[in-house]
């Protein structure tokens, strides 16, 4: 009886090693990944924030400027969701699909999905799928991202949408990763007025024509560093997740070679016995 359990708890030994290597290599893997999302999140900042500014300045400089890009009025929304492609991520996936389905039920809307569990995600519940072009967040492209904003544009122009929300993971550190909403369409544009100099700007096709043009760019921009920083919390997360994983697994291998160890022992105390009784009754 005490072989067979031996037997038992060294296969079981051997599994949880096995389980140890592969969740530590996705482990390093993951690391590895997030540092690439975390440098493309870092490189685009300044591009989108650079437009964010040239559009300030044209609506600050404009008496009655009026773009169609910034009027509010009540309708149905579009809300953008980015989640990830895989699982064995901790409540990455969860969190953010829960905050955006919780802002699909307070009023009319549809989905853009960003992500293969993004779109299982709407499919199983009916939601209204604007397109499916988008299936695999890794590998969207910075080209897809400025192809996606055209289109919201054009969308949202048309008067389809009379909102666009975008619903990611922020990035806020290597342990935190938040879901959070951001309003993409209609624009908000700072309305701070200050005193200091401005640089005289001529638009050759005029400041409003200046502003829509910049628009779709800028929502490009906003799409990509969202989307690297969705990117960068999900590895950030699978990494915490198969750390804790692997120390489990280390935890689980101490303990049943503890149990073995006691077994072993056992069995070769009950081997003295039987001999020394042997002995004994010759």
């Amino acid at each position: 009886m005490a072989g067979v359990s031996m037997k038992d708890i060294k296969s079981r030994i051997r599994s949880m090693e096995s389980t140890k290597q592969i969740t530590k290599a996705m482990e390093m893997v993951a690391a590895s990944k997030l540092r690439g999302a975390q440098d493309r999140a870092v490189s685009s900042r300044p591009y989108f924030e650079t437009l964010y500014a040239t559009m300030n300045d044209i609506a600050d400089s404009t008496m009655d400027f009026v773009s169609p890009y910034l009027r509010r009025k009540e309708g149905k929304t579009l809300y953008i969701v980015i989640a990830g492609d895989r699982g064995l991520a901790g409540g990455y996936n969860s969190n953010v699909l829960k905050l955006a389905w919780g802002k699909m039920q307070q009023s009319p809307s549809a989905v853009l999905p960003i992500g293969k569990k993004a779109l299982d995600f709407f499919r199983q519940r009916g939601a209204e799928i604007l397109t499916d072009g988008y299936v695999v967040a890794g590998e969207v492209s910075v080209g897809d991202c400025f192809s996606a904003a055209k289109l919201l544009s054009r969308r949202f122009l048309a008067g389809e949408f009379t909102s666009v929300q975008l619903v990611y993971t922020h990035f806020a550190s290597m342990l935190s990763q938040l879901p959070c909403e951001m309003e993409l369409l209609p624009i908000r544009v700072s309305g701070q007025k200050d005193n200091r100099p401005k640089k005289f700007v001529l638009y050759e096709s005029g400041p409003l024509a200046g502003f829509d043009a910049i628009v779709p760019e800028y929502l490009g921009g906003l799409l990509y560093g969202a989307l690297c920083e969705s990117v960068a919390s999900e590895q950030a997360a699978r990494r915490m997740a198969m750390d804790s994983a692997t120390k489990n697994a280390e935890e689980m291998i101490d303990d049943l070679s503890l149990k073995y160890n006691r077994a072993r022992q056992g069995a070769i105390t009950q081997e003295i016995t039987e001999i020394v009784a042997g002995a004994e009754s010759s």
